[in-house]
């Protein structure tokens, strides 16, 4: 199998799991709701009526949640390149939000009857014994969609997983009262909700802020970055890596890198060291979804966009402009090969002839130099002589340099 089955497997695995335990809670908030509902209209008691109609709203949720990621860990297309885990980073911080909300209601409802003195019938065993079991169950979906979330990582899942214990920590409250209640003091109902309430609230502003931090692009931590930095610097044939910048995305990280190599190495063997470095990243961060690498024959570090800058002529003005000049000179009428090396703000040229021309090649390239000085992107400029291969002599296009 290759590594994209083996990609799309894991991917499929990771949705398949995510949609099992949101299913799950989803059953489970649709029983106790009713269940809390239907208690809480028997005995009287208005705090567990409100902790069922909670618990339906957390239905939407989970169809919310669902909904997302199924979208959200779709492959990219032609409309969204890179992916649509954004969906799931927007999902997340609008859960958050939605915790932040919940948890403001849970301590003004609280502050109120409170201040108002609101009295609390004794609600009898039946009620609290549901509410012990709703308790039960609601930390147990918190603790599963958590192992879940963090296995097939999935802050929106994370963030649902909080919102599961969010409810629990309302049907602990709901507990207190009716245990209040059934002694006598309902205060204690408020009290607790505050608590609560602002427990609740610190959960939903921290995915709020993670899930904001990732819709900016901000980038891993230092030591992770420093991390791929080593991890691309050991590879045999790189010289150094600067520009490496990262980013998230629904728990998936993005990475591209500037990779120094050799000035005259080939295309290929630079284009297969990039190969290289990208392998060997993504086995170290198995998060890694998408590597772009940048090759360079020199050190640019700090030099900015060279997009934005003035650029040295390409192939058809150069030989133009050499042509011009040297077009008499025996090197250029016997000329084999161009070789052209953009380096140091130049253009260095290597020509390569035959050895039928009975000068030495630094003598050449003394001559040839001097008849363009007057091109200012001209680097250096250096003579190679070829030799047909002594093993097959019949084949006109086989050299060897020497």
């Amino acid at each position: 199998m290759s590594a994209s089955d083996h990609s799309l497997t894991d991917r499929n695995e990771q949705i398949r799991d995510a949609k099992r335990v949101t299913l799950i809670g989803a059953w489970i908030d649709g029983t106790l709701g009713l269940a809390k509902v239907i208690v809480g209209l028997l005995v009287g008691s208005a705090a567990l009526i409100a902790d069922g109609i909670h618990s339906f709203s957390d239905l939407v949720t989970d169809g919310f949640v669902l909904a997302a990621t199924h979208y959200g860990r779709q492959d990219p297309d032609q409309d969204h390149h890179y992916g649509h885990g954004r969906i799931e980073t927007l999902a997340t911080l609008l859960l958050g939000s939605v915790l932040i909300f919940v948890a403001g209601a849970i301590a003004w409802s609280s502050l109120q009857r409170l201040l108002v003195g609101t009295s609390i019938p004794a609600p009898g065993i039946w009620a609290m014994l549901l509410a012990v079991a709703a308790l039960l169950a609601k930390e147990w979906i918190f603790q599963y969609t958590l192992r879940v979330a963090k296995r097939v990582s999935s802050r929106l899942l994370e963030a649902n997983a909080w919102h599961s214990r969010s409810d629990a920590l309302s049907t602990a409250v709901v507990l207190v009262a009716l245990i209040g209640a059934q002694l006598g003091a309902g205060w204690l109902d408020a009290i607790a909700a505050v608590v609560v309430g602002l427990l609740v609230g610190k959960v939903g502003w921290d995915l709020l802020w993670e899930s904001a931090r990732e819709l900016v692009d901000t980038a891993l931590p230092e030591d992770a970055q420093q991390r791929m930095h080593e991890v691309a610097c050991s590879v045999p044939g790189v010289d150094s890596v600067h520009d490496l910048r990262t980013r998230q995305s629904a728990g998936w990280v993005m990475v591209d890198l500037h990779i120094v190599v050799g000035p005259k190495v080939s295309v290929s063997e630079a284009h297969e060291i990039g190969n290289e470095v990208s392998r060997r990243l993504r086995r170290a961060f198995p998060a890694l979804t998408d590597v772009i690498f940048h090759i360079d024959p020199e050190d640019d570090a700090g030099e900015g966009d060279p997009s934005r800058f003035p650029g040295l002529p390409l192939r058809p003005e150069v030989e133009a402009a050499l042509d011009e000049r040297w077009y008499k000179h025996p090197v250029w009428r016997t000329l084999t090969d161009l070789q052209l090396h953009y380096l140091n703000g130049k253009v260095s040229v290597s020509l390569v002839v035959g050895d039928d021309i009975h000068q030495p090649p630094q003598c050449l390239a003394s001559q040839l130099k001097a008849l363009a000085s007057d091109i200012e992107w001209l680097g250096n400029v250096e003579v190679l002589f070829v030799t047909r291969a002594a093993s097959d002599p019949t084949t006109p296009h086989s050299w060897r340099a020497r």
